[in-house]
């Protein structure tokens, strides 16, 4: 691997480290990090309650940008990253016994500009 590589994954999993601390500061519990399958990564898997106390499965996309120059971190989870961590997600599921189509989730996406950090629940 390159140092421009090495130093790219390097920065990714210090922002991914920011997004847990910032989620777990709004009473988020971190369950995964890095859930790998052959469709795709899922930076954070989070769990977290609705107004009404329901536990919720939060999938989480981290974004960053060091500056603008490029458009917003949050723009560039496309749609077919999003399909990809959505059948990433199924895949957790299965190899973790929740049940599909009865467990509540979301997908979230976090996006780091800078040190401005901005988090779209239910993104997509």
């Amino acid at each position: 691997m390159n140092g421009a590589k090495k130093n790219t994954r390097a920065v990714g999993s210090l922002k991914e480290t920011e997004a847990c601390i910032y989620l777990e500061n709004k009473g988020y519990e971190i369950l995964e990090r890095n859930f790998q399958t052959k469709a795709a990564e899922i930076d954070i898997v989070a769990k977290t309650k609705d107004l009404a106390g329901t536990s919720i499965l939060v999938f989480v996309e981290v974004k960053y940008r060091a500056t603008d120059h490029y458009g917003e971190a949050v723009a560039a989870v496309t749609p077919v990253k999003q399909m990809k961590i959505r059948l990433a997600a199924l895949q957790y599921l299965f190899q973790h016994d929740y049940p599909q189509d009865t467990t509540p989730i979301r997908f979230d996406v976090i996006g780091i500009d800078g040190q401005k950090i901005t988090h779209i629940e239910e993104a997509f």
